[in-house]
């Protein structure tokens, strides 16, 4: 009788996981997840968080960006490979279109390789975070 509780826990802290990863607009890390679900009293631990995220990214729900060693998650809307502007202070995101698939073609096999994958994300400070200084 232990597991079916366990496993309407687990669904119940995945549920609230994604609901709140759904609502930030911007990148956020796990402790920052953990900490807001945690101030809205919620009860998850730190390693579920992290589980379930990367779940999350693993099956195309959520993205996931490294800025200064640290993963950052954000809820993906699209289910089609795409791209971000990302603020390095705030986490602020914005989705963009990269350069042609023929230009990054053309690179490559002008230096001798063939793209297997690519990743293509631009960082810098957002308006707000440069006023701040």
């Amino acid at each position: 009788m232990a597991a079916p509780q366990k496993k309407t826990r687990s669904t119940a802290q995945k549920a609230l996981i994604r609901s709140a990863l759904e609502t930030e607009t911007r990148f956020v890390s796990a402790k920052q997840l953990h900490r807001r679900l945690e101030d809205g009293g919620a009860s998850v631990g730190l390693a579920t968080v992290y589980r379930q995220l990367n779940a999350l990214a693993h099956s195309g729900d959520a993205d996931t960006i490294t800025i200064a060693e640290t993963q950052l998650f954000r809820a993906c809307a699209q289910t089609e490979h795409h791209h971000h502007l990302v603020c390095e202070r705030c986490g602020t995101a914005v989705e963009i279109d990269p350069p042609s698939e023929d230009w990054m073609r053309q690179i490559a096999a002008s230096n001798g390789f063939e793209i297997t994958h690519h990743v293509f994300e631009i960082f810098g400070l957002c308006a707000d975070c440069r006023a701040v200084g």
